[in-house]
């Protein structure tokens, strides 16, 4: 698919995004997932170098959870206005596992994903791992959503 590429490890990646990936797996440690037991981080690299880092935070009311993608983007809309996203890496694994799994955002992250884009004007990487060893780098997060509810759709 245009815009979407295909790395058969993580070593095939640019430096600056295995370095993202390395953060997201750092987030990921502190991920609060006592009942899934699945752990998520990510991180975003904004245009000045900053990184911002989330987790998934569960509750025991399921609804109330928030996904480390999320929790990462609302991080940065409070603590960095003004700054756009140009990548961002999404990982994720089993408690007290080492080994990353394949896990892709949700709808609800990806929505969010694709509006954050939309509020800057300008497109963000997204690399997420894909399968055991596959990694896969977007181009726009919009690519993860094709068909996304946008501002236009709620205009007169």
């Amino acid at each position: 698919m245009k815009g979407i590429e295909t790395f058969k490890n993580l070593e095939e990646l640019d430096n600056e995004s295995k370095y993202l990936v390395h953060k997201a797996k750092e987030a990921a440690h502190h991920a609060y997932a006592p009942y899934s037991k699945f752990h998520v981080g990510a991180a975003l690299m904004l245009d000045d170098g900053t990184v911002i880092t989330g987790s998934n935070q569960e509750n025991a009311s399921y609804p109330l959870c928030m996904c480390a993608e999320r929790v990462a983007l609302y991080a940065m809309a409070s603590l960095h206005q003004g700054k756009r996203i140009t990548k961002m890496a999404v990982v994720a694994h089993k408690k007290n596992h080492k080994e990353l799994v394949a896990a892709a955002s949700c709808g609800a992250c990806r929505q969010v994903m694709a509006e954050f884009e939309e509020r800057q004007h300008t497109p963000y990487e997204v690399i997420m791992h894909h399968t055991d060893s596959q990694w896969i780098k977007c181009a726009s997060a919009s690519l993860l959503l094709p068909f996304m509810f946008t501002s236009e759709s709620l205009n007169d």
